[in-house]
């Protein structure tokens, strides 16, 4: 009976441990929808219209005259290696001196290079503390008179 148990605790423990390893995707960003981009004319609409028909862009051109452009990424993150970016689509709206709709563009990975889109990282005063050193770090430095003096 008891080899039963421990077979079948066995048997539970290896199927956590693969099924921690499989692979998970996320999407970051907004690409709209090629419906609501039907609504977009170029020549007729403007920065106003595109904002209220498909929302604000995720970055803007640099100049007055710059375009929008919505960025979507899916990133397939597995076990100990770096994340990947496996899919990312860029739509550029451009815009005339006056702000009217010029061109509507779609770009993929497959239209030029991977450009890294990169964090800024906010280091803490812990230095490079490792977590199980962090986790186990106070064990032992509690006593019983520190106890009683709160």
């Amino acid at each position: 009976m008891v080899s039963r148990v421990r077979i079948a605790l066995l048997a539970a423990s290896a199927a956590l441990g693969l099924s921690a390893c499989s692979a998970q995707y996320q999407t970051h960003g907004y690409v709209p929808r090629e419906d609501d981009l039907q609504q977009i004319v170029p020549g007729i609409d403007t920065r106003a219209t595109v904002e209220d028909v498909i929302g604000v862009p995720a970055a803007s051109g640099v100049r007055d005259a710059g375009g929008y452009y919505y960025i979507e990424s899916q990133v397939r993150s597995f076990a100990w290696q770096e994340p990947e970016v496996i899919d990312r689509e860029v739509l550029a709206i451009t815009f005339d001196g006056q702000g009217v709709v010029n061109n509507i563009s779609r770009y993929g990975l497959e239209d030029g290079n991977v450009v890294p889109i990169t964090r800024r990282i906010t280091r803490t005063n812990d230095g490079e503390m490792g977590f199980i050193r962090k986790l186990f770090g106070n064990i032992g430095g509690l006593t019983l008179g520190d106890l009683d003096q709160q």
